[in-house]
């Protein structure tokens, strides 16, 4: 069995993250997802909610479909790194495959990750496309791995956690899953309020 990794913070989690995990399945890049959202003593992330908050939110993306998941691994009160997370699937699952799941924009640095050789050269990486990146210059760098870096169809469109945080003016509607949306507004996250679900279009 292929199994992608879908790390993040999934702060909030959206449909783009949906979107992506379908795609791969429904274009057999993999056989199975699993979701691990990132922890909440990771250095390199900011303003994130609850651990539980967020591993419930994509919880409820993952009950969509038997092939989707969700893992805890990386809720730990210490900082895991990706080359972690990947050494224990691939000891969970010694007799499978394990993809690392990555937008193109983490690809440009992730050389520069922990233990990245370990990464480059152990797993497989595909790779979403993110609008206006330039794949052919981020691979560049990257020649001696490439035979493991797939570059999938997908390209992702510009919808951000942070978008949805801040408040942008956008259609909710679009942007999160229904149940996500009222999960949102219900525990009051994000400055929403339960007031808010009135103004839902």
């Amino acid at each position: 069995m292929r199994i992608g990794i879908f790390g993040g913070s999934f702060n909030p989690p959206h449909k783009v993250h949906e979107n992506i995990a379908t795609y791969l399945l429904d274009h057999d890049y993999i056989d199975k997802i699993i979701f691990v959202p990132t922890g909440s003593k990771y250095k390199y992330k900011h303003n994130l909610i609850s651990d539980k908050d967020r591993y419930n939110m994509i919880n409820i993306i993952a009950k969509k479909r038997v092939e989707f998941t969700v893992s805890d691994y990386e809720l730990k009160d210490y900082p895991v790194y990706t080359y972690q997370t990947l050494r224990h699937f691939s000891s969970l699952y010694p007799d499978d495959e394990i993809y690392f799941i990555c937008g193109s924009d983490n690809l440009s640095y992730i050389d520069s990750w922990e233990n990245a050789l370990e990464i480059l050269t152990n797993y497989k990486i595909l790779v979403i496309k993110r609008e206006g990146d330039d794949i052919d210059k981020i691979l560049e760098k990257l020649t001696s791995y490439r035979e493991n870096i797939i570059i999938t169809g997908m390209v992702e469109t510009k919808l951000s956690s942070t978008m949805i945080r801040d408040k942008v003016s956008l259609n909710l509607e679009n942007a999160l899953d229904k149940d996500v949306y009222l999960y949102i507004v219900d525990n009051e996250l994000y400055g929403y309020e339960k007031d808010d679900k009135d103004d839902k279009s």
